[in-house]
C-alpha cells in the first residue's frame, strides 16, 4: 500500500494560554474517510501554539507508522502552524523553532506532506481529542489515549508475515457473446450468454462454503449478473466498485485481434509492446492500473482481514495479480484467464502478498 494518501487532522490548546494543555491527532484514509489511528495526550503547562505543534508532530508520526511512503495532507485550524510549516511565515518564537524542526524531519521521511487550514467546525474530531487532553491536564492528570495504527508497510523483499491477511478471491465474469468470438470487450455493457449464466451459478456453488464476508463487483452488467449469483448462494452483500471495471478499448471495442490488425496494425503493435500505450480513444494498461490500485486500497481499508470476492474482468484481475507478485507491467502479456475462472490473493499488513490460486476452473467441469 506504499504511496497511499492519508489525511492528518491535528489540534492542541491550553486553558489560559499558557495553562493546562493537551493535543489530539488522528489519521484518516483519504479514499474512504475511515479513521486509521488516533492519539491524544495532556502535556502539563504550555501555550496554545506549543500544544498545536505537538499535535502536528504526533499526527505525522502516526501517518509514518501507517505508511512511510504516504502522501499526507495535514488539516489544522491553526493558521500560524499551517503558514509556518508551509514556509510562508517566519518562525520567530524560540519555543516554536525546535518543534517545527522536529515536524519537518518527520515530514521529510514521508512521501510528501501538504498543509491546509480548515475552520474549527471542520476539525471537530481532533478538537474533541485535544479538549479531552486539556480537561485531564486541568485536573492535574498525566493522561494519554491512543488507538494503535496498523502495522507499518514492510520493505520490499521477503519477510515472514504474522498478521491475519485480507483475502481477495478474484472471479472473472461468465461467458458473453464477445468472449465467445474473442472480441475486445471493454466498457461496453454486454450481457452473459446462457452458458455464462450457468458458469456464474457453478462458481456460486463452488464459493458457497468459502465464508465470504463481502462481494465487490465491477459496475458492468456481466459482472453484476455473476456477482448476484454468488450473493444468492452465499448471502454476502454486494457493493459496486467502478475502479474494477474493464479497460476502455476505445475504437477497438467489439473487434477481434485480426480485425484490429487489418485496420490499424501499427497501433496494435505499439499497444502489444508497451502497456503505457492506449488503443485509439481508449485507456492504457498503465492508466487502468492506477484506478485498480485505488480500488484495491479502498477494499483493504473497508474489509481489513476479511475474505472478499472481487467480480471483475481480465485486465483488472491480471493487474491485481501483478501487484501481488511485484511483477513488471509486461507480465500482463504472459497471463491467461478463462471466463468464470477463480484466482486468490492474500494481502498481509506486515509482509508480502501471496498468490494462492490462479485461473482455477475446476468448478466448470
Amino acid at each position: 500500500m506504499t504511496g497511499r494518501k492519508l489525511i492528518v487532522e491535528a489540534d492542541g490548546g491550553s486553558r489560559g494560554n499558557p495553562g493546562p494543555a493537551g493535543y489530539g491527532s488522528l489519521v484518516r484514509d483519504a479514499l474512504t474517510g475511515e479513521v486509521l489511528a488516533e492519539h491524544a495526550r495532556s502535556i502539563g503547562h504550555a501555550t496554545n501554539n506549543v500544544a498545536e505543534y505537538r499535535g502536528l508532530i504526533e499526527g505525522l508520526r502516526l501517518a509514518a507508522s501507517i505508511d512511510a511512503g504516504a502522501r499526507v495532507e495535514v488539516r489544522m485550524d491553526s493558521k500560524l502552524v499551517v503558514e509556518q510549516m508551509s514556509g510562508r511565515w517566519k518562525i520567530k518564537h524560540p519555543d516554536m523553532v525546535p518543534l517545527a524542526l522536529e515536524a519537518r524531519e518527520i515530514a521529510a521521511s514521508l512521501g510528501s506532506v501538504a498543509y491546509g487550514w480548515v475552520p474549527r467546525a471542520r476539525n471537530t474530531a481532533a478538537d474533541r481529542l485535544a479538549n479531552e487532553a486539556m480537561d485531564a491536564a486541568a485536573r492535574g492528570e498525566e493522561w494519554e489515549r491512543s488507538a494503535a495504527a496498523p502495522a507499518p508497510v514492510p520493505a520490499p523483499g521477503w519477510s515472514g508475515a504474522t498478521t491475519t491477511p485480507t483475502t481477495t478471491l478474484l472471479l472473472r465474469h461468465g461467458e458473453t457473446p464477445l468472449s465467445v468470438e474473442r472480441r475486445f470487450a471493454g466498457t461496453g455493457d454486454v450481457p452473459l450468454t446462457g452458458t455464462g449464466r450457468a458458469q456464474a451459478r457453478a462458481a456460486a456453488q463452488a464459493l458457497k462454503t468459502a465464508e465470504i464476508d463481502a462481494i465487490v463487483s465491477s459496475p458492468l452488467a456481466r459482472c453484476r449478473a455473476t456477482a448476484d449469483e454468488v450473493a444468492a448462494a452465499t448471502g454476502a452483500p454486494v457493493r459496486v466498485e467502478p475502479g474494477f471495471r474493464e479497460t476502455d478499448f476505445g475504437a477497438w471495442e467489439g473487434l477481434t485481434f485480426a480485425e484490429v490488425g487489418e485496420r490499424d496494425p501499427d497501433a496494435l503493435r505499439a499497444w502489444l509492446a508497451d502497456p503505457g500505450v492506449a488503443p485509439p480513444g481508449g485507456e492504457s494498461f498503465t492508466q487502468a492500473a492506477r484506478r485498480v490500485d485505488t480500488a484495491l486500497d479502498k477494499l483493504m481499508v473497508r474489509h481489513r482481514q476479511q475474505r472478499v470476492l472481487v467480480v471483475s474482468h481480465v485486465t483488472p484481475i491480471k493487474l491485481l495479480v501483478r501487484r501481488a507478485l511485484g511483477a513488471p507491467m509486461d507480465a500482463l502479456y504472459r497471463m491467461h484467464l478463462d471466463v468464470a475462472s477463480l484466482s486468490s490473493v492474500q494481502w498481509y499488513a506486515d509482509g508480502p502478498a501471496s498468490l494462492r490460486a490462479f485461473n482455477d476452473t475446476h468448478h466448470l467441469d
